[in-house]
């Protein structure tokens, strides 16, 4: 799917190519020598498709899955990826002085991938050694521990049967947003982990940025009174189709601070602009801005409205978006990996099925000339 009034990442990514290049680059888990650990985790990694079309350099699982592996082939990287991803790998994603102190993680290897098509694996297992592409679900669920699923800028809508193998089999998944192409994707997805006691994560990167995680300590500990307000805005332009993919991304903002029992959405568009109002019933509403012109070059901006502070921030870190953009990553990865570990799941299944539910709400809403649509209108009954 075309998408040209949104900037997507990888273009952002391309764009860094101005960036100077100072880290040495290296090949494969040079960056530290993590200690052996007792166990490995193998995971296995599924590329969505885009309407049946493969994603060939899907950044979901190029950039976001690459830190499960110890080693990557950085010819290969370079021989592949566009020059701004090139960057990113060899300044920050594979940089020894960008490692957290964490990375590379010691018990965890990607072992098999997959995708339908399957258009451009050759590619993935060159760039990631050792990695084996599956010919079919079933042989990639057989042979792994864990499973991540990873869509750059797909519906949703194969997410189902790419992941119910995986679910079946009790396996700890991954699965990228939007988990679903409706509300009623999203929750049969979420019933079936239920049934089988598979550990399931879907989230977005905004919910994982060093300043969200700030906010919520912030929010936590009371020190600056009661919440009262989120207005989490997001660049680029707005448009129908977009605002069921990265519409997304602030309905996870909203949704982190503010809780999933979200009442009513009310949606307005103009030109490349949305605002959306998120109400509550027992608390103040939520705002998200897309398509917010000001904030072009920081991607997103959150205000945290407290009664005695407005904490604000965007994804970068000291001013630095790539890295800002690098720990976000590392953290929803380390989220998955505790997930793997534990068996205990970061994201409560109520906040992943209100995200969806706020889209499509929103959606009818700006159908309706603006109406405020509760959620109960478009969550499916219950069987």
């Amino acid at each position: 799917m075309n998408l040209p009034s949104q900037s997507s990442r990888r273009e952002m990514l391309a764009a860094a190519g101005a960036l100077p290049f100072t880290a040495t680059a290296t090949h494969a888990g040079a960056a530290q020598n993590p200690p052996r650990a007792a166990r490995v985790y193998r995971i296995g990694v599924i590329s969505a498709s885009i309407n049946g079309r493969a994603q060939r350099t899907n950044g979901h699982t190029w950039h976001f899955a690459q830190y499960f592996h110890p080693e990557v082939n950085m010819p290969a990287i370079r021989r592949h990826l566009d020059p701004g991803s090139v960057r990113m790998f060899e300044r920050y994603l594979r940089s020894p002085r960008y490692t957290f102190d964490q990375l590379p993680f010691p018990d965890t290897r990607i072992t098999h991938v997959y995708a339908n098509p399957a258009d451009g694996l050759t590619n993935y297992i060159e760039a990631f050694p050792g990695v084996r592409i599956a010919r079919t679900l079933a042989e990639l669920v057989e042979n792994v521990d864990a499973v991540w699923l990873g869509d750059a800028s797909g519906q949703g809508n194969d997410h189902f049967d790419l992941i119910a193998p995986a679910l079946r089999r009790g396996l700890p998944v991954f699965c990228d947003k939007p988990i679903g192409g409706t509300v009623a994707q999203t929750r049969r997805i979420l019933d079936l982990a239920r049934e089988h006691r598979a550990p399931l994560m879907s989230s977005s990167l905004f919910r994982h940025e060093f300043g969200m995680e700030q906010a919520l300590r912030i929010r936590d500990a009371g020190e600056a009174g009661p919440l009262q307000f989120v207005l989490a805005s997001m660049a680029g332009g707005y448009s129908r189709e977009g605002w069921f993919i990265y519409g997304q991304h602030p309905a996870w903002t909203v949704v982190t601070l503010c809780g999933p029992a979200v009442e009513a959405v009310s949606m307005y568009a103009r030109e490349a602009t949305a605002h959306a109002l998120v109400t509550y019933r027992d608390r103040m509403p939520a705002e998200i801005w897309y398509g917010r012109p000001d904030i072009g070059s920081q991607y997103c901006h959150t205000s945290v409205h407290f009664t005695r502070q407005v904490y604000q921030f965007t994804p970068a870190i000291e001013g630095d978006f790539w890295y800002g953009h690098h720990y976000e990553m590392f953290r929803m990865a380390h989220a998955f990996r505790e997930m793997i570990r534990t068996r205990r799941e970061p994201v409560p299944h109520e906040e992943i099925l209100a995200v969806t539910a706020i889209i499509h709400a929103g959606a009818r809403s700006l159908a309706n000339h603006g109406r405020l649509v509760p959620l109960t209108e478009v969550m499916p009954r219950q069987k």
